[in-house]
């Protein structure tokens, strides 16, 4: 059994990831160096080297970390989605805290500026391509099941349309200086599902 594996080798591995994933959505892929993320974390700068083979891995777990992190939470939401009445206004804050994050709830550029640049830098990193592709399929079958439940036909083009509706609402918004480039988004959809 090496250090790794034990239940202290596995929290400080999970302390190693929670720490990476912070410092991605708060900066970005450049944010995620060995020191930033020892430091963050309270672990000796080799443990990030002794935990994960390379950056990439460290950048690839954070990654996940954080997907699977907001995939649970849009379930949990969607469990108390289905026990209330759905309005419209109800699927779309849904919607837009998947597709934007929950940070972008509290408005301004920045939490939804750094969300488009890790997602438009990830081709960057053809290492990430397999779980961006796998993570990017689980986001498209939840927000089909967020329209089952909630008795809105649309079909998996559609729902496409409605992900490239959102994220060209958003970039627009970006790109005018918008300061709320949800609320851009929000009228989009709203315009679309009303």
């Amino acid at each position: 059994m090496t250090a790794a594996s034990t239940p202290k080798g596995e929290r400080r591995r999970q302390a190693l990831v929670a720490a990476a994933a912070e410092l991605l959505v708060e900066g970005g892929f450049d944010a995620v160096r060995h020191r930033a993320v020892a430091e963050r974390a309270g672990l000796p700068l080799a443990s990030t080297t002794y935990y994960f083979s390379s950056l990439e891995d460290l950048v690839t777990a954070a990654v996940e970390h954080n997907g699977r992190e907001e995939l649970a939470a849009g379930r949990a939401r969607l469990a108390d989605l289905a026990a209330q009445p759905r309005s419209t206004d109800a699927v779309i804050e849904l919607l837009l805290d998947l597709l934007l994050g929950v940070e972008s709830r509290h408005g301004g550029v920045e939490p939804v500026l750094l969300r488009y640049e890790r997602l438009v830098g990830s081709p960057r990193r053809p290492y990430l391509t397999p779980l961006m592709r796998e993570m990017a399929a689980e986001l498209q079958q939840l927000l089909a099941e967020i329209f089952r439940r909630s008795d809105v036909e649309v079909g998996a083009e559609r729902l496409t349309e409605l992900i490239a509706l959102v994220d060209g609402a958003v970039v627009n918004a970006l790109i005018e200086s918008d300061p709320d480039p949800r609320g851009a988004a929000r009228r989009m959809l709203r315009a679309q599902l009303s």
